[in-house]
């Protein structure tokens, strides 16, 4: 399996999905059936879905707090499902028209709890899915288990597949590192509920819907596996926060919801929301995407005289630069790799780090000379 840690090189037909008012980033939202209008999109045109399918979550009767107070719960009709059977007939249907839809090189992100993601789980392997990552949401702030007959339910599981076995696809693990103080991020992640003034309110002052994400875990999902003005598809659109943290990081958007007021929530939050501007969103440059740049390159720019000395950072070691962009230590003449490897009796040695320029300021790393260069590229 291939991954492209910057992400795909295809990219989704554009003109097909553009919104009404030809927004650069355009996000549209599909009142129907999710299976129906999959079915109506171009096959192998949507770089990422994230899919927040019914739980299944089988209540038999009210919940209730100790003081017999209810507990608002989900138990609206779209989570009904007659039996297990019918439920997994439903998942295969809908993972069915997601991976037509799918670009070999996307991938998929699907949450849920204990109730249902074991179910989907399977639907997917048997599919051909090929899984990459489970993911454990955990949330900061749980609802309680009031009964107090179980284990607080403060976690859900998010699954994240490619859409065949070996495919090639998207995940910028560099930049995530970087903003994780360099350390890899981890498949556990922590973050709050959805509360608060970015939970949508219907006129009753009440939630609008039952199960609505927080828009921070949507960001992470986003910002790991797709790039700007990549299309992502939310199946189960909700109150559009999958559209509104899309439109927010420059993708383009589409949502299906089979409910018109969810839909018409949705379609006016997301109007509200403005891209970020492109430099926040470029995608994260790693060394070896970065452009190629000789050593040589630094003599001819003048950064680096012919005949200046290169020193390792505790000045062990001592070459001369030559003209032609070689260093040579004694009698032997080679690269800035070769010689520094042979310097400290190795197999192999990265040049760029190891070698410095002596300054009347001190010493200069050569790989930051070669940054400047870099940076003078970007800019022409």
């Amino acid at each position: 399996m291939v991954v492209s840690r910057r992400g795909a090189p295809s990219r989704a037909p554009r003109g097909s999905f553009e919104h009404p008012r030809s927004a650069p980033h355009s996000a549209r939202i599909i009142v129907g059936d999710c299976v129906a209008e999959m079915a109506k999109l171009p096959a192998d045109s949507v770089d990422l879905v994230f899919a927040d399918p019914p739980y299944n979550l089988q209540l038999q009767r009210d919940l209730k707090r100790p003081d017999d107070s209810k507990v608002d719960a989900v138990d609206d009709d779209w989570d009904r499902f007659a039996s297990f059977e019918a439920y997994d007939k439903f998942t295969r249907a809908w993972l069915s028209a997601c991976k037509r839809v799918l670009k070999p090189s996307g991938t998929l992100w699907v949450i849920g709890s204990y109730h249902n993601i074991f179910r989907v789980g399977t639907v997917l392997q048997d599919l051909g899915y090929w899984i990459l990552n489970d993911v454990v949401w955990r949330k900061s702030n749980p609802m309680p288990n009031f009964r107090g007959r179980r284990f607080t339910n403060a976690h859900e599981t998010m699954i994240w597949a490619t859409r065949d076995q070996g495919g090639r696809y998207t995940f910028n693990y560099e930049a995530l590192k970087a903003g994780n103080e360099d350390i890899q991020v981890r498949s556990d992640w922590t973050l709050p509920l959805c509360t608060g003034e970015e939970r949508l309110k219907g006129r009753d002052g009440k939630k609008l819907h039952p199960t609505q994400k927080p828009e921070a875990l949507l960001a992470r999902v986003i910002l790991a596996s797709s790039r700007p003005d990549d299309l992502v598809l939310d199946p189960f659109n909700g109150t559009g926060t999958t559209g509104a943290v899309a439109t927010h990081l420059g993708r383009r958007y589409i949502g299906i919801e089979r409910d018109p007021a969810y839909a018409k929530a949705a379609e006016k939050r997301i109007a509200a929301v403005k891209p970020l501007e492109a430099p926040t969103l470029a995608p994260f440059m790693t060394a070896r995407e970065a452009p190629r740049v000789a050593f040589s390159a630094l003599i001819e720019r003048g950064m680096i005289s012919a005949g200046a000395k290169l020193v390792d950072a505790k000045k062990r070691h001592k070459v001369l630069v030559r003209a032609d962009g070689a260093v040579a230590l004694g009698d032997q003449v080679g690269s800035i790799h070769r010689i520094g490897a042979l310097a400290q009796g190795l197999d192999a040695c990265n040049g760029w780090a190891f070698w410095h320029l002596e300054t009347p300021k001190g010493l200069v790393s050569i790989d930051a000379l070669r940054a400047e260069v870099r940076a003078e590229m970007a800019e022409a």
